[in-house]
């Protein structure tokens, strides 16, 4: 399973970004290698509808749960119809919030918790 954590930096060590679809880039965990590596966000540069954008390169990469501190409505439908669970809230680095999604300690989205653009 693929995990990916919207972060500032690109290691394990990099704290979470609390945006999601203009966050500089995803720290990726696979749970059947225990490897880590990471992308650019490229959706962060659209112009518009950066939430659905993002969600598009995370399901073209087959992450299968997101990690991240908070979700719009656009970004939050376009996860949801692909698939990909979603766990807000989270703070500290990438590994941190791994390991409390491991040990089921992450509160699952159930809706978007903030409005268009983050507002």
């Amino acid at each position: 399973m693929l995990i990916a954590v919207s972060a500032f930096g690109k290691n394990q060590d990099s704290e979470v970004n609390p945006r999601l679809g203009r966050c500089e880039y995803f720290v990726l965990y696979d749970t059947d290698t225990d490897k880590y590596s990471s992308i650019d966000n490229t959706g962060r540069f659209s112009q518009g509808a950066a939430g659905i954008a993002t969600a598009s390169l995370l399901s073209n990469q087959k992450v299968q749960v997101v990690i991240t501190g908070n979700i719009g409505p656009n970004a939050y439908t376009a996860l949801e119809a692909a698939g990909i669970e979603v766990f807000t809230g989270a703070k500290g680095t990438a590994q941190d919030v791994i390991k409390d999604y491991q040990k089921d300690l992450l509160s699952k989205a159930n809706a978007p918790n903030v409005g268009p653009h983050g507002r």
